[in-house]
């Protein structure tokens, strides 16, 4: 029997499941192709929360009662994201070959292709196509007003998305997948879009979605600073990379961010690049006025986004090294 296949269903190890999920986002993506055809689990996951959004955060209850219901629209996602997992994962591992499923199942939910191919969209488009064409690329991966940005604005707003969302959307992923399995995976992916979709600071999630955005950051403390490593570890072989800068400006300038989280890869980005990132931005009726992260230029190009882009590869196969390199460990 070969080292990675276990006794139970003769399913692979799930380290070694987890590699080969990573290994099919990496060749297939985002896979538009299905998924115009049947829905996309976050999809399903959203659609899920916008249904309790509706029922449980009525504006005529009192701040405490929304918090109180924003709890228990954690704790139903949570537990039903948790029973999918599990149920999925239980079956996939008992019946013959059908751990192929769960593998699939992975990789929906990372996105290390599809994210390199949107800040590539930024890129191009900047380059062949002028301002207009890089704004409306960049509004697809960031929530600020794209119009407020000029060229640099748009270079450095794609940039910071490909730092935070390698955390958020590799990294992440593929922490809790590594601890918990397939429900662990699950469960992240449902805090992380409950985050996205009612986490905010405004007068109707302020106290409904305090739990989502808490639980959010708790599950990603550990993977925030994780990413942040891996990148500073990546600019080693990556295109005029500084790892030492890249390692220093994260303990440095993480801080500056408003995130407790997301500051760790972004300021390992700036760091690795010589960019400075964040600095003040501009959302849609709202003005953030944040610190510079990093002490390198703020006058970033399309050419500082390909060089990104090459870190950011370099980063996705160290992390999947280091699935390798724990499933080795444990055989």
């Amino acid at each position: 029997m070969l080292p990675f296949l276990t006794h139970f269903g003769h399913a692979p190890d799930g380290l070694f499941l987890l590699f080969l999920a990573i290994g099919l986002d990496a060749v297939l993506g985002e896979m538009s192709w299905l998924f115009r055809l049947i829905p996309h689990p976050v999809i399903l996951i959203g659609r899920a929360i916008a249904v309790l959004d509706r029922r449980l955060n009525k504006p005529v209850r009192s701040p405490a009662q929304r918090k109180r219901r924003g709890v228990l629209l954690v704790a139903l996602m949570v537990s039903v994201a948790l029973l999918i997992g599990a149920g999925i994962a239980v079956v996939a591992r008992v019946l013959p070959h059908l751990w192929p499923f769960e593998v699939f199942v992975a990789a929906t939910l990372l996105a290390q292709r599809g994210l390199f191919e949107h800040v590539d969209d930024v890129a191009r488009a900047l380059q062949h196509k002028g301002l207009e064409a890089g704004r409306y690329a960049v509004s697809r991966i960031v929530g600020r007003d794209p119009q407020s940005l000029d060229e640099h604005g748009v270079c450095r707003a794609a940039i910071e998305s490909l730092a935070e969302n390698f955390s958020d959307a590799v990294v992440a992923p593929v922490f809790w997948y590594a601890l918990f399995g397939l429900p662990g995976l699950l469960v992240y992916k449902t805090v992380n879009t409950l985050d996205s979709m009612v986490g905010y600071r405004n007068d109707k999630y302020r106290d409904f979605g305090w739990a989502s955005a808490r639980l959010d950051d708790g599950l990603n403390l550990i993977p925030a600073r994780l990413a942040g490593l891996i990148i500073a570890l990546a600019a080693l072989v990556a295109a005029r990379g500084n790892p030492v800068r890249a390692f220093v400006t994260m303990i440095r300038d993480a801080r500056h961010h408003k995130s407790p989280n997301s500051g760790w890869p972004e300021a390992a980005m700036a760091g690795a690049l010589g960019l400075a990132l964040g600095g003040p931005r501009k959302y849609p009726g709202l003005v953030v006025d944040e610190k510079w992260i990093g002490r390198g230029r703020a006058r970033a190009t399309f050419a500082d986004i390909d060089r990104a882009l090459h870190l950011f590869s370099a980063a996705c196969l160290m992390n999947a090294g280091l699935v390798i390199l724990v499933w080795w460990l444990q055989v």
